[in-house]
């Protein structure tokens, strides 16, 4: 095992008298081609090029010296610690410490960043980096190639955004360019770099918060409100019938419930009607996009986001054929449509379908279709009866099927 290990930040700056005193001492140096290029690096060392960082910890771990890593920016913001410092290689590292490059982009920017949410683009989870987009008013992306600027704005093509593209910085090659996503694919950008990701409106306040990554446009909307699938939505009643527009709060809460939208999703609501599982499932912080079939009906669901402080998009048509063209589901709320619409959002493949029937025959008819597709079929009896609690006297009851479908796990 190596005898001492240090990890070194670099944001472009002089090196500091610690980092020089460690590089001074190295027998073993790490890091990218640019770090390898510094005068400072002794040069007996031997030298490792950064590209699997588990392989290079195993090389660390069975050198007999002193070793230093170098990393861009805060080694220990979505850095190399995490990986050093893993069981498996069992390494206790000093960490000197730099800026982070979403702190120096957010300062380029001249822009605060505690309500700002940060995520790792890299080829697979690119996808969920672009819901976290769509989803929030504010978001630093940490890019890789394959995952950068141009497919950030590729898949979020009809959602409008600002990007803030800020390449190598720290370096005398450092830019900073500000253009709608619309036009960042038209342009080929250098590595590394970070894209601040700005829009979508809402509220805006002065008041700091208090939590690291919660947009203060939602805590204020939602200031004094707990809780989801409250009664009373504009449109609401309570009797479950299928159709947004008929379904009751508490069948509302148990589809969200067996949805469990989080972060990183993307929720497909299909016939959302008043928008109130739309709304609730963007305040846990998916990314959500609501169909209907009426334009009227998605200008009110866009209007109870903004009132809720929360970013969705709604779009009008009708299904399954307006699904065709939409971004990929990770779970899907059906409120409407029948098997025909249900084949169509199976054959997508989420990772969950949620839906009801108000019959046994539908509910069955559903189940099959689910089932042929591959789909574990879950399905529930709900019978819920208002009170009036003035007097404590049963008002309208409601009976409907409740159908949930989660695709295997693949082995």
């Amino acid at each position: 095992m190596a005898d001492r290990v240090t990890v070194i930040g670099w944001d472009g700056s002089p090196l500091t008298a610690a980092a020089r005193s460690a590089l001074s001492a190295a027998t073993l140096v790490a890091g990218a081609a640019h770090h390898l290029a510094l005068p400072e690096i002794p040069p007996a060392a031997e030298r490792i090029r950064l590209g699997s960082l588990g392989l290079a910890a195993r090389r660390i771990a069975g050198h007999r010296g002193t070793a230093v890593v170098l990393a861009d920016g805060d080694p220990g913001f979505f850095g190399v610690v995490r990986a050093l410092r893993a069981p498996e290689h069992g390494l206790e590292v000093e960490v000197v410490p730099a800026v982070s490059s979403v702190a120096a982009a957010f300062a380029r920017a001249g822009m605060p960043w505690d309500d700002a949410q940060v995520v790792v683009a890299q080829r697979r989870t690119l996808r969920r980096a672009v819901n976290v987009c769509r989803a929030h008013t504010k978001v630093a992306v940490l890019t890789s190639p394959g995952a950068g600027p141009a497919e950030l704005a590729l898949l979020l093509e009809g959602v409008h955004r600002t990007f803030v593209i800020c390449e190598e910085l720290g370096t005398d090659k450092e830019r900073v360019t500000v253009l709608t996503s619309d036009r960042a694919a038209d342009h080929s950008w250098r590595d590394p770099n970070v894209v601040i990701v700005v829009g979508g409106g809402g509220p805006v306040s002065a008041d700091p918060g208090w939590l690291m990554g919660q947009p203060t446009a939602v805590a204020v909307a939602a200031a004094g409100a707990r809780g989801w699938a409250h009664p009373g939505h504009p449109g609401e009643h309570h009797r479950g019938t299928p159709g947004g527009e008929g379904e009751s709060a508490l069948l509302r809460a148990a589809q969200l419930a067996r949805l469990g939208p989080r972060t990183g999703d993307l929720v497909w609501d299909i016939g959302a009607g008043t928008g109130a599982l739309a709304v609730d499932a963007a305040a846990f912080g998916a990314a959500v996009i609501a169909v209907d079939a009426d334009p009227r009906a998605c200008d009110r669901i866009e209007v109870a986001a903004r009132r809720r402080g929360v970013l969705l998009q709604a779009v009008a048509g009708r299904a399954p054929h307006v699904l065709e063209n939409l971004p990929e589901p990770d779970v899907i709320r059906i409120g409407g449509g029948g098997v025909p619409v249900v084949e169509a959002c199976a054959d997508r493949r989420p990772e969950r379908i949620v839906t009801h029937a108000s019959t046994r025959d539908e509910a069955e008819a559903i189940g099959r279709a689910l089932t042929e597709r591959g789909y574990a079929v879950d399905c529930a009896l709900l019978q819920s009866v208002g009170m009036d609690t003035r007097t404590w006297r049963e008002q309208e009851r409601s009976v409907v099927f409740l159908i949930a479908a989660e695709r295997p796990p693949k082995t």
